[in-house]
């Protein structure tokens, strides 16, 4: 098991045949929560660390399993990220995938320390309401703090895409839902008017 915050194996999904249905109940079919439980508004319970280590590793484990199952059905061209809550456990763990080849980053306990002023808004889906996508603001950084498996404290700077993977996945765990930070008036578009799938985010060169 991977040290939280830190990375760990790629998981390489196979893409299967699905039938023709929509998105949010495709999701619930694959074990994900969807909007309207109370779990997604309740704040996940910190791990104990080290005293519960096996049960952090049981929690992470379930939560791969469930990412790989997703990924044999949706590609995730932004990354994904899957916390806790979402596969119906109120433990502070997720894990997120980021695009590309990179790792994937476990977090444990994850609390954001920091950030900067910049932000940026760009469109998000949730596994747990995947038949929309919603144009949310986060900052362009942000330094989160984790706990290891042996008890110890992580801190990591996150940028960009990445940042927003993180943030999304840490504002599930404190119960939160990324409607409750998009800009007052604004709502989810369905998905079917939604022209980005498969691209990734798009940032100006600094």
């Amino acid at each position: 098991m991977a040290v939280p915050g830190t990375a760990r194996t790629r998981f390489e999904p196979r893409r299967v045949q699905v039938t023709d249905m929509r998105p949010s109940q495709r999701m619930r079919d694959l074990g994900v929560v969807q909007q309207g439980a109370a779990i997604l508004t309740e704040p996940a319970r910190a791990f104990d660390l080290p005293a519960e280590r096996d049960e952090a590793e049981r929690v992470v484990d379930e939560l791969f399993a469930a990412m790989d199952r997703i990924g044999q059905v949706h590609p995730f061209a932004k990354g994904m990220g899957l916390a806790a809550p979402q596969i119906g456990i109120s433990r502070a763990a997720a894990v997120v995938q980021p695009p590309g080849d990179a790792p994937s980053i476990v977090l444990l306990n994850p609390r954001i320390t920091d950030s900067c002023n910049e932000s940026d808004e760009h469109y998000e889906g949730c596994l747990s309401f995947f038949d929309v996508r919603g144009l949310v603001p986060r900052p362009l950084t942000i330094t989160v703090e984790t706990t290891t498996q042996s008890g110890e404290t992580v801190t990591t700077a996150y940028e960009r895409g990445l940042a927003r993977l993180i943030h999304h996945e840490i504002d599930h765990l404190g119960g939160l839902l990324y409607t409750a930070r998009m800009n007052a008036g604004v709502t989810p578009i369905p998905v079917e008017q939604y022209r980005q799938t498969g691209q990734a985010w798009a940032y100006e060169r600094s």
